[in-house]
Parts: structure tokens; sequence; C-alpha cells
């Protein structure tokens, strides 16, 4: 026994009880060379691996995807068929076009009964608990006579989710032929009328007087005639009419040319457009409605907008005298008046105005009677509380220092120091006179704040002063008028600034021709430098990019006026014809 299954085993291979062998390990030659392989795949230089059915396989798809698991089959070559959906694992279902039998067979016809069919009607399909035919005083197992036809043995159906919401699956096409014979023996109905009523008319002779009427000669139609040929156009082919159908969202009459809008254009704003604030009206999308207005907290009149919500035109025209009209109509029918706003509009109307002028007198006339009895008039006849104590609702809005900030017309911007005061007699304020860069009075011509008024005595003096010729002084005619301080600094401020002019005219000259000699010695230094960098340039370019230093030294900084001259004067322009000279 032992012996046998040593055999057994012996003869078995070492991957088990299925007869496989693992696969032999690949030398180190092979391994390169299919590493190789598979780089040059993904290049695009190989042609890619094919699979059992002939397909290409992705070169970039891992090889743990691509090949079989050695213990399935080791003979399979790689494919990716077990990474696709398999066949005995995918659902089944019913394919489009197929549907459920209607009505019953036509040629099964039974004249016996057969053992397991219906008692009641004699079909094989159902049983007597399931039929739908009336029951029978002796059922067909008995009398063995008039036996139903068998039904349609229903197929049990499974669609996709395609098939269960495909609306037309099922229908007949040749249904609908039905119907157009149905009409088509109506027009063929109303084609023999019309001939048999024009032979009645050719036989009774109305048409042979209606073409020798006078009126017919001259284009003129009879009034009867007219409304009969109304009538039979209706009747008539509606083929030449084609063109007079109503176009879809318009009323669109071909002979007038004119179409009436009943739907929304599309370049009418949408009502949800109007505000895109969440909390703003409220918008059904069901009845497109929107009752309130859209602009309520934007800050616009509702009169200026071009829409203020549905609710808008409720309250806007007649709309609130017809409400009105309405309720003094129920009213008037609860005290047994016998009005109504549909039925006898012009009666309510006329029945509403005598209401109206009897109830402003009643009131007048319950004022009055107050009044006499009890007094009281003269309150009545007080100015309004606005003006009684000073408060309106105008909102007005002030700073710390009283200025208006909104609510009002901007006030007149106003100095918070004291303005218009006038001291010393004066008429006019200090400032209100300038003459030869001096502030002064105007109503004397003082230039001395703070000083007296001398009035039109102190302007003659001033102009006094301005007739006298250049070589005489006032010192001379009037004497020696004391100066005061303020004259005296400002004379020796224009004598300063004479002596600085003289002593800047004189070091101007020489300091011109000094700055001339720094700035020629400045560009020289720049020249010299710049010619240095230049040929410095010239041999670093000479050596090797990998011997060249760096410029981690290099100062950065802004260049001066001579520095930019230098290299304007020395650089080198390659469509300059004169560049070859420039060396020489």
């Amino acid at each position: 026994m032992a012996s046998g299954n040593m055999e057994t085993i012996a003869s078995n291979p070492a991957g088990g009880s299925n007869g496989l062998e693992e696969p032999k390990k690949m030398t180190r030659e092979d391994w390169r060379k299919k590493k190789e392989l598979e780089e040059q795949r993904k290049l695009g230089n190989a042609p890619a691996e094919v699979d059992e059915e002939g397909k290409d396989i992705n070169p970039h798809i891992p090889q743990y995807i691509s090949s079989v698991p050695w213990y399935i089959d080791p003979s399979k070559r790689p494919t990716l068929k077990h990474q696709r959906p398999q066949p005995e694992k995918q659902k089944e279902f019913t394919p489009q076009g197929d549907w459920y039998k209607r009505g019953v067979k036509e040629n099964s016809l039974t004249t016996k009964y057969r053992k397991g069919a219906c008692e009641n009607c004699g079909a094989l399909t159902h049983k007597k608990k399931d039929c739908l035919e009336r029951p029978r005083k002796v059922g067909a197992k008995f009398t063995g006579t008039n036996i139903a036809p068998d039904e349609h043995m229903q197929p049990q159906l499974k669609f996709d989710y395609d098939g269960k919401r495909d609306r037309w699956n099922g229908y007949n096409p040749e249904e609908h032929m039905k119907i157009v014979e149905e009409y088509a023996k109506v027009d063929l109905a109303k084609r023999t009328l019309k001939a048999q009523k024009l032979q009645e008319e050719l036989a009774s002779g109305k048409l042979t007087e209606q073409v020798s009427s006078p009126r017919h000669h001259w284009g003129e139609e009879e009034p009867n005639s007219q409304t009969e040929r109304d009538h039979n156009s209706e009747d008539e082919d509606e083929d030449k009419y084609a063109d007079d159908i109503d176009m879809p969202g318009q009323n669109f009459d071909s002979k007038r040319r004119i179409t009436v809008r009943n739907l929304r254009i599309r370049e009418d704003i949408a009502k949800y457009l109007r505000n895109l604030d969440p909390n703003s009206a409220y918008y059904d999308p069901k009845t497109r409605a929107m009752r309130e207005n859209p602009y309520a907290n934007a800050g616009k009149n509702p009169d200026e907008v071009c829409y203020a919500g549905d609710n808008f035109v409720r309250y806007t025209g007649d709309t609130i005298s017809m409400a009105q009209t309405q309720l003094f109509a129920w009213e008037a029918y609860e005290k047994g008046s016998e009005v109504h706003l549909q039925a006898d509009p012009t009666k309510l109307e006329l029945l509403y105005k005598s209401f109206k002028v009897k109830k402003e007198d009643f009131k007048e006339q319950q004022k009055e009677t107050i009044l006499e009895r009890y007094g009281g008039q003269e309150h009545l006849d007080a100015p309004p509380t606005e003006l009684l104590l000073a408060q309106t609702e105008d909102y007005v809005e002030y700073s710390r220092h009283g200025t208006v900030i909104k609510g009002q017309e901007k006030a007149i911007a106003r100095s918070k120091y004291e303005e218009d005061v006038t001291i010393n007699n004066h008429t006019c304020i200090w400032g209100s006179f300038w003459k030869d860069g001096r502030w002064g009075y105007k109503c004397c011509y003082s230039f001395v704040k703070y000083s007296y008024c001398t009035g039109e005595a102190g302007k003659e003096i001033v102009n006094a002063d301005e007739e006298l010729p250049a070589g005489e002084s006032n010192e001379e005619e009037y004497g020696t008028v004391p100066k005061t301080l303020v004259e005296m600094h400002q004379e020796k401020q224009r004598e300063e600034k004479k002596k600085k002019k003289k002593k800047h005219k004189k070091s101007t000259s020489s300091d011109s021709e000094g700055e001339e000699r720094r700035k020629q010695e400045k560009l020289k230094k720049a020249l010299n430098a710049e010619e240095a960098r230049l040929l410095h340039v010239k041999e670093i370019m000479q050596l090797d990019e990998r011997k060249r230093p760096y410029n981690s030294m290099y100062e950065s900084r802004e260049p001066t006026e001579e520095e930019m001259e230098a290299y304007q004067m020395k650089r080198q322009r390659p469509d300059d014809p004169m560049a070859s000279f420039l060396g020489q």
C-alpha cells in the first residue's frame, strides 16, 4: 500500500494534483533580453504583445495584471481577458422590441372540453377562479359548447434600465391607421355631401340667378351668398390653408403680417434674475410668480422700476376701486339691495356714487352738530404741528462741529473763526486791500494791523505819495515821518536780498568755469575706466567657459552721468558703417 502511494506521488508533478508545474527560473541573459524587449515596446520601437484573442496589450500595463497566474494555467500567454467582464456572470436582459402578446389565439378552435381547462369557459390557459368571463349557469365542463379560445402564454420579460423606461415599447403603429382611415371616411362623406348640394342648387336654378345678377357683374356679392360661402369654406380642403396655421407661441396671420405675442421673449429679464439676493422676494417656479417687489430693499421707488412684483398690479390703477365696488355690492346685497357687479354694473356704479355722496354729507353734518354742541372750532383751525413744534420727519445728520453730513442740501463751507468783525472804527476787515505785496484795510488804505481808521484822509495821503515825482521825497515836504518796526524790518530784508544777489552774480561766473573743468576730468576718468572694462571683457571672452571667473565681488550701483556718457561714446554699433574705423 505504502509503495503504491509513493508511486502515485512520484508520477504526479510537484505542482499538485492538477498536473501543473512551477515555472522554471530564467537565466540572467533571458531576463536581460526580456527587460530590453519591454523597454523597446514602451518606446514604440517594437510591436506590442498580442494576447490569445489577437488584441494588442498595452506595454505600460504591469505584469501582475496582464500575466495569468501559474497555478491556474502556466501555458497561457499574457492576456487581459481575466480583467474583462465574464460572460457567465453577466445578466441577460430581454431585447428591446419584445412585449406581451395581446388578445387570444385565433387559429386554435376547440369543440370539446379538455381536462384541466376552465370549468366556466373551457379555456386551457386559466382556472375557474381566474376566469374573467361572466359566470355561466351551466359551465363548459358540463355542456361542452361555446368553449372560449385560449389566451397567449405571456413571456417573462426582464428589461434593463433603458427597456423599463421606454414608453414606446409595445406600441403598434398600425393601430394609428385606424384613426387615419376614420378621418378619411369623414372627409369623403363631406365631399359627397357638398357635391349633392351643388347638384341641388344647379337643379333648382339658384346658381344661375346669382351669376346673372348685376351685383355679380360689378364684383359685389350678396350678403346671403357671402355667409354661405364663409360657411362652406370651413368644409373645404384644409391643404390650401396650410400657410395660415399658427406658429407655436404666436397668432400669425399670413395676410396681415401681424404677430401677437403670448409668450415671454428671450430679451425679457426673468423675474428671478432681477435681484440675486436669496433674502429678497420669493419666486415660485411652478406658477412663475413673484408676488413681492424684488427691489424692496434696494432703495428704489416702486413707481420708477420696470417691475415691482405681481402684487403691484393688484394695487394699481382701477383695481382698488374695483375691489371697493365689489365689497359695496356684497354689503348691499346682504341688506336687501338686488345689485351685482357683473350682471348690472351700471346700476351698481350709480348706487355706489350716491352712497359715497350721502356718506360724506353725513360725516359733515355729524361734525357740525358736535362742534355746535361742544365747541372747539379754534383748535381745528390751528397751524400744523410742524410749525408749532418745529419738528419734521426730515432726517438730518450732523458732525461734532455742527456741519451737515447727510439728509439736507450741502451747507456752505464756513470757517470756524469769527468772520466780518471790524475793530477800531474800521468799516472793512484786515486783508481787504492789497498793494505792493502788502495787505491792509480798504476803508483807509492803512497797512498797519490793529491801527485806528483814518477814513478818507488816509486814502488821500496814500494817493498823494503816488503822485509825487521820483526826485522828491516825502520827508522834504512833510518832514520826517517816524517809521514803524514792521516797515524797518521789511527795508532790512530788501537790502539783504540785494547784497546776496550781487554776491551770487560774482560767484556764478567763477563757479561755472570750475564746474566745467571738473566735468571734463570726471569724463576722462570714466572713459579710461570704460576702456579698461572693455579690454577685461575681451580677455574673459577669449577664455574657456569653464575657466571664466565668477562676478560675485562685482559692485552693483547706479552708474553716474559721466559713466553713462563714456559708455555711449565707447559702445560699438554693428550697423554703423564707420564701425571698422573706430579702432584706428
